[in-house]
């Protein structure tokens, strides 16, 4: 039997249904680009639970319909058929509506950075980070979202000391935000000539792109900005002008820099929003340390020294430390096949979420 409590919500969902269509449909909402698409969004989500409330509801009719053929002998066999098939499906709808009624963190839908940086293992752990940047780069590609590079310090044999991606689309963050923490590798580097496995290390970093509605604000006077000629490729554009910028933010020391635009103004404005980024996630992180009641979960609490996931190239195995899970098509999932790793991610978020709605 649902809970009279998820009734009243799954109600409203449908009340709120008829609300956005009769907005979505009034001349000066449709002149209002951004509520529009605020409203729209909105309508998307509200839609999906409404529709699978309603096949709740007609199954819950086509269950009290079987139940009532149970008394008439000729009809009591396939009525039995018709209530088992009736409550499994309830089931799992009741679940389905469950997990679309959690609470969603509304930066989920944002836009993403993606810092990697290298560890320990030196020149092979710069390699292994050039490996995640394609990894989350092709697996960006596959789900339609842009990426661009924002930043990036090569190592001598072709790694990255240190590369920042944005990433941009559709649910960037929400679905990329437990890739935070540490990251290792163990394989036999390309420099080793006896054959022996080595072990390094990245951290991943993703953080939300700030809402420019949002955004702190950052003091001109608490900054030290920077121009440099950009390294790396580029052509021979890049190499002639100090078109590079580091952002210094000097009472935290927190450091953003970029070089990938063209012009020193592009790179300056790029180069802000990822300090802001930078800024808004330590923010984020001191409140959750201060907050008691915040337990660390399934999914880990995203500080970067977590080691969360291990690829180990000898096996072709992955596992992710966090929720057990382990996967034996390490190179699909080096060339972008990273859907099933963060669905279980999602799914296990989800089932903490509901356990502590369960215990309140």
């Amino acid at each position: 039997m649902m809970r009279e409590s998820l009734r009243h919500q799954l109600e409203r969902h449908a009340t709120r249904l008829a609300e956005l269509d009769f907005l979505l449909a009034q001349p000066d909402v449709m002149a209002d680009m951004a509520k529009f698409m605020a409203l729209s969004r909105e309508h998307t989500e509200v839609a999906a639970v409404a529709q699978r409330w309603a096949r709740w509801q007609q199954r819950e009719r086509d269950l009290a319909a079987a139940q009532e053929l149970l008394a008439d002998p000729d009809m009591a066999e396939m009525a039995r058929e018709e209530i088992a098939a009736c409550e499994s499906e309830l089931a799992e709808l009741e679940a389905e509506l469950q997990r679309l009624l959690l609470p969603r963190d509304p930066d989920d839908a944002r836009n993403a950075f993606i810092e990697i940086r290298a560890g320990t293992g030196g020149d092979e752990s710069a390699l292994f980070a050039a490996d995640l940047a394609r990894m989350y780069t092709r697996h960006a590609a596959n789900a339609g979202w842009r990426v661009e590079v924002m930043s990036a310090h090569e190592s001598e044999l072709g790694g990255y000391k240190e590369v920042v991606l944005r990433v941009e689309g559709e649910q960037v963050f929400g679905r990329l935000r437990f890739e935070s923490g540490g990251h290792r590798v163990q394989r036999v580097p390309a420099t080793e000539t006896q054959g022996r496995i080595h072990t390094s290390a990245c951290t991943v970093a993703v953080m939300p792109e700030p809402d420019e509605r949002e955004a702190i604000t950052l003091n001109p006077a608490e900054l030290r900005i920077d121009t440099f000629r950009a390294s790396g490729a580029g052509g021979q554009h890049i190499n002639k002008t100090d078109s590079a910028v580091r952002v210094v933010h000097l009472p935290t020391g927190i450091v953003a820099e970029c070089q990938d635009g063209r012009s020193q103004h592009a790179n300056k404005a790029q180069a802000l929003r990822v300090l802001q980024a930078r800024l808004q996630e330590k923010e984020r992180s001191e409140r959750a340390a201060r907050e008691a009641t915040l337990r660390k979960g399934l999914v880990g609490s995203g500080d970067r020294s977590d080691r969360i996931r291990t690829y180990n190239f000898p096996q072709g195995r992955l596992t992710d430390h966090r929720i057990n899970l382990t996967l034996y098509k390490l190179q699909m999932v080096m060339d972008g096949d990273l859907g099933e790793v963060l669905d279980a991610l999602q799914h296990a978020h989800e089932a903490e979420l509901l356990a502590q709605l369960e215990e309140v």
